[in-house]
């Protein structure tokens, strides 16, 4: 049976054909409208997987933020505003004709990873970071999703409480400082402006500005590998995203967790599916649930 897989991310839509080996064909991307409001997000949509829904027999979507019996609220509507209550099931439904179900992307992410691990691993925590940071538990083999859906979000951990205001609300959020967009947000002088990939490059040549910040992620994202450790006793956790995923940040990340105490020590690793993690995983939590 073929799934049209889709991924929605506050920067940018994908979708692709995916078989029941995981074999993706006829992959398709576009930028998030800009506007990001139900209507420009359903044209968008509508213009990404009108080609491919004719070859699909059922659709998985893995989207970003809080999904909840189908529909998507947004935690941090700086990601992806005007969409508080945006029926997303229901939307992809009437667009292509085939029943469909959605799940977080992180959480969809880390299903597909955990799929990926090859040593005997129970319990897993993935987190990525992107535009946001986002995450997914997989503990005693089970993925897990919450009641409310919340489960995961661990961008929205407390990170300085002294720090930035998070677009959640909250002050000092882990995402607001480590995400690519609270990369962006901090630069200062002849850095502001400048995107989080930029950063990097700035950081990579030496600039004293851009190191300083792409230090303040990793540590950051070190101590929360050092709190997830301690509350779920992971023995894996995989990072992905565009910065999680950017050269040296991960070496850098395991550089400050192994300055904390060894009892929050865990093995740390690259995602498998990097930018592929939410199709796929979204298209395996489909088959199990048929």
């Amino acid at each position: 049976m073929t799934t049209l897989a889709i991924d929605i991310g506050g920067t940018k839509l994908a979708a692709a054909l995916v078989d029941d080996a995981l074999r993706i064909r006829e992959r398709r991307e576009m930028a998030t409208p800009a506007s990001k409001t139900a209507a420009a997000l359903t044209a968008a949509l509508q213009q990404l997987v009108t080609p491919l829904a004719a070859q699909a027999q059922r659709v998985a979507i893995a989207s970003t933020g809080i999904i909840r019996e189908g529909t998507l609220l947004a935690i941090n509507p700086d990601n992806l505003g005007g969409l508080l209550h945006f029926p997303l099931v229901q939307t992809l439904e009437a667009i292509t004709g085939l029943p469909a179900m959605a799940v977080n992307d992180a959480q969809a992410a880390a299903w597909a990873e955990y799929h990926a691990l090859e040593a005997d691993t129970q319990d897993m925590v993935f987190i990525t970071v992107s535009t946001g940071v986002g995450g997914g538990m997989v503990l005693r083999g089970a993925l897990q999703t919450g009641t409310g859906g919340l489960v995961g979000h661990l961008g929205h951990t407390l990170a300085d409480p002294h720090g930035p205001v998070c677009g959640c609300g909250r002050q000092g959020c882990v995402e607001a400082i480590a995400s690519g967009r609270g990369i962006a947000a901090q630069a200062d002088g002849e850095l502001r402006g400048l995107n989080a990939k930029a950063i990097f490059g700035h950081a990579a040549n030496g600039h004293p500005q851009a190191i300083e910040i792409v230090t303040r992620s990793a540590q950051t994202l070190a101590r929360l590998i050092a709190d997830v450790k301690a509350m779920t006793d992971c023995q894996t956790v995989v990072v992905g995203g565009s910065v999680g995923l950017a050269e040296g940040y991960l070496q850098r990340v395991t550089h400050y967790l192994a300055q904390q105490p060894s009892v929050y020590h865990v093995e740390v690793c690259p995602a498998r599916h990097r930018h592929d993690a939410g199709l796929l995983g979204a298209t395996l939590l489909v088959q199990g649930a048929q």
